[in-house]
């Protein structure tokens, strides 16, 4: 055994505060967070499991700052043992060893910070059953047990050992609902006991196959592969045979076996199984096609392995192998699957994202092969599939799933608070180009045809105006002068702005046929949000600017779209920052009045609106109002901002969450609420305008919104699935009813990025002064109780 070191210290709570404890500035953050124990083997053993903790346990440090303390029982036996460098390894157990596990449970019911004890259970590293379930009754702390294995039909004597593992665990976890279902079946487990949280994968940036190829040195191969620890289990040798076959009709293929043999059967059997499959190659004249890359590579270098391989194959022979974490990162990478019926391979492949062969059928996996190697629309539609599968199987959405299901588990014992994504521009940098930023993209992918809008160039605009007055990166420059040129580009001599430009640069039909005022007024609040940075920006942009301000301004008096009016007052409030002009007071004026007629026209005790229906961007109205009280002193703006942005706050948050309006079907006044179909430009919005009313009424509920509203991009939503992608920097472009919109367009990724400045200096991060408030006072409470 060996202690994990505590190094930070709490330095920023006040021991002098009413009724804080005297010891608690001596406290280190590990002793007053609650921690997690994970039972399990880890690196630098090398097994399936050790790199599943391992995943796991980062991903739920990188989706949560300050919320608990995450530790590691390292699981050995007399025939292998490690040394561990990394501090999470607070304990070791010696499986061999039945007084390991006697002092390691000891241990664990005597140290008051351990809240819940996580095992990741495999058969195959509890081999001393007896030994193991006593373990299991001493441990006097809540259990939740991850089963990575659960077989059907068990006969009495083993179902007896399996059910005191259950009985005795306060959660369990699977992650098939084909395991769920053979526990309910086969075993004695009531339905609330078992949560199904699928293996986790890694989000990957889904790099351009030929651009790998290249840089691994398979340049024009079509690229088949499987990886893992290699035994005979993997049954290798179905697909050996089956490559005489594919290699006939397609000769530039070539059949990666990604892996080293497994340590285990090294012990027992040497590399007799490598070998043989070296024999049969051999034998089979394969030696051109086949390729073995005989190291435990590191995750970087696997990903890039999967994502240049065109078919995944997946061969295992073993029929109740509940879940293959291979198989789930070959999904993820955007690999066409062929796959045995393993339970785990029927779940994910069905309706059109995979295909699957019969155990050691070599001639059946080698039709599907050919089938997908010719059929190139078929495979990339399984590919899509496949990817719209297995996204939410993403580790960000596993730390969501297994942190939720902690803070039951412990009983309240943990409070989640979401760590902020690092600032990420690469996905808009990705999607600009010299002339502005594309409307849309396939997944992360830019799309051309889709070409631009003033919309989407005026939000760019803000956003890294934005960036630049946080960071002062040079590189933000030149993107402001990209976007404030496509402004320009689509103001015509009259002073009126056109929204839709195609990718050769020429203005759409579409501009004749739609309304046009909400993009000209966001132009109009890019504009002038660029004028108020006029002491950091170079002067030549803030000149263009106003000239381009003071040129489309006279239109927008014509203007009396409800959110183009609103974007106006915006603009119109940030232009004052700098510009004191009493003509544009003016039009504030003439803009917040028409707001507050629509308001007293529409308004009732129990609708306090500005129309007779709720739909997009709604925050943006009462923020207006609220911006021009703040140029004007007008009481009444002031009132009936508050009176409508509380009751658009009271129909989108629940106690711990929003949900905005869908997008699908607004919502009417008198009728039932808003189904689902939210965007995230809606969440952004509102998070702008809590952070207005909150610097003007200095009510700190608008803060604890605002953070509600910002863990909406990080999972804290009905899926509970993240919207931003923090491998791209893009944000997903919307959440449906049971899947997310895994495209990642200009508007959802600038909102993202507009709401992840907005909340920069509040929460998220230790060093942000409200966190720290926050974190002080649920410490005070872990300290009381």
């Amino acid at each position: 055994m060996k202690n994990l070191p505590h190094s930070s210290t709490l330095t920023d709570l006040n021991p002098e505060a009413p009724g804080f404890p005297s010891r608690a500035n001596t406290l280190t953050d590990e002793e007053l967070l609650p921690e997690i124990l994970f039972i399990t083997s880890y690196p630098p053993r090398e097994c399936g499991i050790a790199t599943y903790s391992q995943d796991l346990m980062k991903a739920l440090n990188n989706q949560y700052v300050s919320s608990f303390s995450l530790t590691v029982c390292a699981l050995e036996n007399d025939h292998e043992k490690h040394h561990y460098s990394d501090e999470e390894v607070k304990y070791t157990l010696n499986t061999s060893d039945p007084s390991s596990f006697k002092a390691i449970a000891a241990t664990i019911n005597n140290d008051p910070t351990i809240k819940v004890v996580v095992i990741q259970h495999e058969f195959g590293l509890f081999r001393d059953h007896e030994s193991f379930n006593l373990f299991l009754t001493e441990i006097k702390k809540p259990l939740a047990v991850v089963f990575h294995t659960v077989l059907p039909r068990p006969d009495e004597a083993f179902k007896q050992k399996v059910q005191q593992i259950l009985d005795r665990a306060d959660s369990i976890i699977v992650m098939t609902k084909n395991s769920e279902a053979i526990l309910l079946e086969d075993y004695t487990v009531v339905p609330e006991k078992i949560s199904v949280i699928p293996h986790g994968t890694h989000l990957v940036p889904h790099n351009d196959k030929n651009a790998l190829k290249a840089k691994y040195g398979v340049k024009g191969k079509k690229i088949l592969s499987t990886f893992g620890l290699l035994s005979s289990g993997k049954s290798i040798e179905t697909t050996l045979e089956a490559l005489p076959n594919i290699v006939d009709k397609s000769p530039d293929v070539l059949f990666l076996i990604i892996g080293k043999t497994h340590p285990g059967v090294v012990v027992n059997e040497g590399e007799s199984y490598r070998d043989s499959l070296k024999e049969k190659i051999k034998e089979l004249k394969l030696e051109n096609h086949v390729q073995f890359v005989n190291k435990y590579l590191p995750l970087e270098e696997l990903l890039d392995y999967l994502q240049l391989t065109d078919i995944y194959l997946f061969t295992s022979k073993d029929p109740n192998q509940a879940v293959s974490g291979t198989f789930s990162y070959a999904m993820s990478c955007g690999c066409a699957i062929v796959s045995t019926p393993i339970p785990h391979a029927k779940e994910m492949l069905q309706n059109g994202s995979g295909l699957t062969f019969d155990f050691g059928n070599s001639k059946q996996l080698a039709e599907a092969v050919n089938q997908l190697i010719y059929d190139i629309g078929l495979r990339k539609n399984m590919i899509l599939n496949g990817l719209h599968k297995i996204m939410h199987t993403a580790w960000e959405n596993s730390a969501v799933a297994h942190a939720i299901l902690f803070q039951k588990v412990s009983g309240g014992k943990i409070e989640l608070h979401y760590r902020n994504p690092k600032l990420n521009l690469d996905h808009i940098k990705k999607m600009t180009t010299e002339f502005g930023i594309l409307q849309f993209s396939k997944l992360n992918r830019p799309d051309p045809n889709s070409g631009y809008t003033l919309d989407d160039n005026a939000r760019a605009l803000i956003a890294l105006c934005q960036d630049y007055k946080l960071t002062r990166d040079i590189e933000d420059l030149k993107y402001i002068s990209i976007y404030l040129n496509f402004i320009s580009f689509c103001l015509s001599e009259d002073g009126k702005f056109k929204n839709y430009v195609d990718i050769d640069h020429n203005f759409t039909p579409q501009n004749n046929s739609v309304n046009l005022e909400d993009s000209s007024g966001r132009a109009i609040w890019a504009l002038g949000y660029l004028i108020s940075l006029a002491p950091i920006l170079p002067s030549n942009f803030t000149k263009k600017a106003e000239t381009l301000f003071r040129k489309a301004m006279p239109q927008t008096e014509k203007m009396h779209s409800t959110r183009a009016m609103a974007f106006i007052i915006k603009g119109l409030y940030y232009f004052n920052r700098h510009i004191k002009d009493l003509d544009y007071k003016i039009y504030i004026e003439i803009f917040a009045d028409r707001l507050v007629q629509m308001y007293k026209h529409e308004s009732s005790e129990n609708w306090k609106w500005f129309e007779s229906y709720l739909t997009y961007a709604n925050s943006v109205l009462p923020e207006a109002l609220l911006c021009a009280y703040a140029v004007t002193d007008n009481e009444e703006y002031r009132e009936i901002a508050k009176d409508s942005f509380d009751f658009l706050l009271g129909n989108t948050f629940s106690e711990n969450q929003i949900k905005v309006i869908s997008n699908k079907t607004w919502h009417f006044k008198g009728q039932e609420k808003h189904s689902y179909g939210e965007q995230p430009i809606d969440v952004a919005y509102t998070i702008l305008a809590l952070r207005k009313f909150h610097d003007i009424f200095k009510d700190e509920e608008y803060l604890n919104k605002m953070e509600i509203a910002f863990n909406w991009f990080l999972g804290n939503n009905h899926l509970k699935q993240i919207i931003y992608n923090p491998c791209t920097g893009g944000c997903f472009d919307g959440l449906e009813e049971t899947n997310v919109n895994l495209n990642q367009g200009a508007e959802s990724t600038l909102s993202y990025l507009m709401a992840r400045l907005t909340i920069a200096r509040y929460f998220g991060n230790p060093n942000t002064i409200y966190f720290r408030k926050k974190l002080k006072a649920t410490k005070l409470l872990l300290l009381k109780s």
